[in-house]
């Protein structure tokens, strides 16, 4: 089958490392099934697999991808959930000892014609939404979701803040913050990037400006770039939750504002097969759609990866096999 594969590891031109190939077919053990793949989104994880993160040298060549889906064997549309360890702590995978993702430890991706994931893994596709719309979910939707969710307890009316919107689970938050009932504010660097922020429901500022009043949430992604104005923005007693740091992940604590105004700072990462499930409850109740940037096929997915890498997509990048 073809498979679109890591072949080499470049910390500075990681697309260069990028092949599309024929690989084995997929023998999985008892209790996997294999999926026909009928779309599946690219994510940064894809883009620090060709850097190196989180993978050695020797552990090439991988078939990339996390997110998908597809049809069984037996003709079921289902949505591929990416995390691969067995529930641990109150039934919680994501803080399991084992936590890993396809296309880590050796287990192939699903940026291919077929991917193998438990029977457990499988979550029915609604007919509501389209193959496309679908295989977002497994990582950017489902990380954004979790944090706004299980994580801050999201209430109707409250306000959440979204710093750096384009990123995937930027981009989500505001459309899922929407569909929960809240006032979205999000930052954008640029007038185009706040003006897209506007498009799907957020109130855009600048980065690191004075919003009109303090908010009850911020879903942070950035990091140090933005970790001081998140704080700020925050009312006494808000939560702060984080999924990710790309612009560094060692911002100074500020201590004395977590304790004076009774902060929570909450990490995330990704999401359950539970959440997954309920993810497409609420797109299912409240007609929201993932935001699809563009689909490329898999003959021309250097081109998706050199969009995503480049930081002009909005919404995500798809590659149909």
């Amino acid at each position: 089958m073809r498979a679109l594969v890591a072949s080499s590891i470049d910390s500075t031109d990681p697309v260069s490392g990028l092949e599309l190939r024929e690989v084995p077919e997929l023998s999985p053990p008892e209790g996997w099934e294999v999926v026909e793949v009928r779309a599946a989104a690219l994510n940064h994880h894809d883009l620090w697999t060709l850097k190196g993160v989180g993978i050695r040298p020797d552990e090439l060549p991988v078939v990339l991808g996390t997110d998908a889906a597809g049809v069984t064997a037996e003709g079921r549309e289902v949505v591929v959930h990416a995390v691969l360890s067995a529930p641990g702590p109150h039934g919680d995978e994501t803080i399991a000892p084992d936590f890993h993702l396809l296309s880590e430890r050796g287990v192939p991706g699903a940026l291919a014609e077929r991917v193998a994931v438990p029977s457990r893994n499988l979550v029915p596709k609604p007919a509501g939404l389209s193959w496309e719309e679908a295989a977002c979910l497994p990582t950017a939707y489902l990380t954004a979701f979790r944090m706004l969710t299980t994580k801050a307890q999201a209430k109707p009316g409250e306000r959440l803040l979204v710093q750096g919107v384009g990123g995937g689970v930027a981009t989500a938050a505001i459309l899922l913050g929407r569909a929960l009932g809240l006032e979205v504010h999000a930052t954008g660097r640029t007038p185009e990037r706040r003006a897209d922020a506007e498009r799907i429901g957020a109130i855009a500022h600048e980065p690191g400006a004075r919003l009109p009043a303090s908010v009850d949430i911020v879903v942070e992604t950035v990091g140090a770039a933005t970790w001081g104005h998140s704080l700020r923005a925050l009312r006494p007693g808000g939560r702060l939750v984080v999924s990710g740091a790309t612009t560094g992940g060692d911002p100074p604590a500020e201590l004395a504002r977590l304790f004076w105004r009774g902060l929570s700072v909450l990490g995330s990462s990704m999401g359950t097969r539970d959440e997954l499930v309920g993810l497409i409850e609420l797109l299912e109740r409240t007609g929201t759609r993932p935001l699809v940037d563009c689909v490329v096929p898999i003959e021309r997915a250097r081109d998706g990866f050199v969009r995503l890498e480049s930081g002009e997509s909005f919404g995500k990048v798809v590659i149909t096999p």
